[in-house]
Parts: structure tokens; sequence; C-alpha cells
């Protein structure tokens, strides 16, 4: 009976915190109950990387920030602010995107997909190793979090079965380089 106590005081810590996007609650909420959770823990770490993930996932979609925009109900502004990492997503709009274009929601928020068994960590590995080898043979250098966005998607396509070309890659890097 007292984890369950403990439990709902710490939600209710998240619901009643003075944040304008479930992204940050989430992020609050990890440190209200010490959790560890394995991303960066600034907001704007967490907001750079959801904005790198966001970015790819609107070019597969083949829309323009303004259209996405419009599409998931935020303004055209609001949604390149997003993109930009410069702040959270809120809620609706996440769960607009996800229902309209079938978008994975954790994904978005954590860079994973939702909890399942059986990764293949040997492919992680070599997903990681090549975009590494390709990044120092270009003389690329992207932030920790946005590398993380291109192994994650490129990983969920792995996992999905789809074959991964090197202009896909280079898009990728692309969208998320400064």
């Amino acid at each position: 009976m007292e984890s369950l106590v403990l439990h709902l005081l710490t939600w209710s810590d998240v619901i009643n915190c003075k944040c304008s996007s479930f992204f940050a609650k989430f992020a609050n909420f990890g440190e209200v109950v010490n959790w560890k959770i394995q991303m960066p823990q600034k907001p704007a770490d967490l907001f750079a990387a959801m904005g790198a993930r966001l970015t790819i996932a609107r070019n597969e979609i083949g829309f323009s920030q303004a259209a996405m925009a419009e599409a998931i109900g935020v303004s055209p502004r609001a949604y390149h602010s997003y993109e930009k990492g410069q702040r959270g997503m809120p809620v609706e709009a996440l769960v607009a995107m996800g229902e309209r274009f079938e978008v994975d929601v954790p994904w978005l928020l954590l860079g994973t997909k939702s909890i399942r068994a059986g990764h293949d960590f040997d492919a992680l590995k070599h997903i990681e190793s090549s975009l590494d080898q390709h990044l120092t043979e270009e003389g690329m250098k992207i932030k920790s979090e946005k590398r993380g966005a291109i192994v994650a998607r490129w990983y969920q396509s792995h996992v999905e079965g789809r074959e991964v070309t090197d202009d896909d890659v280079h898009t990728w890097i692309e969208l998320v380089r400064e």
C-alpha cells in the first residue's frame, strides 16, 4: 500500500507540474521518482533529440513543415520550434501525428519503439558503427541526440524488414545537420 501511495503522489506531482507539454512532464516525472532514464536529462537535449526524430518522420511522410503543422493542428511557427528542439510538442499534436500518419509515438518521444522483447543488439551495433564510420570518413559531426535519432530510424527500418540505402542515410544526416 505504501508504494501505491508513493506512486499516486508522484504522479500527482507530474500532473500539477508547470510544464507546457507531456514530454516535459515525463522528463520531470523521471526526476521525481529517480528513474534511470536512458536518454539525455536536460530538457534542451530531450527537445533537440525529439526535434531530430520529428524532422526524419515528417520527411518520410513527404510533408513540408507547414503541411505537417496544419495536419496536426498547430501553427507553422510552433511546429518549426518543435523540430528545432526549442520546445516540447503538446500531447494532442503527438496523438494526432501518431493516429494520422501511423508514426510510432514512443519513438518520437524517446527514440525507442514500444517495449518488446527480442531486440537485435548485433544489428544495432552494426548500424551504430556503420554510421560512425560514415560520419568519420565524411568529416561530419552531429550532436549525439541527433545521431541517436538516425540510429533509431535505421534500426526501426531493419526491424520492419525495410532496406536502408545510402541515400536514406545521407538524407537523414542532412535533415538533422544544423
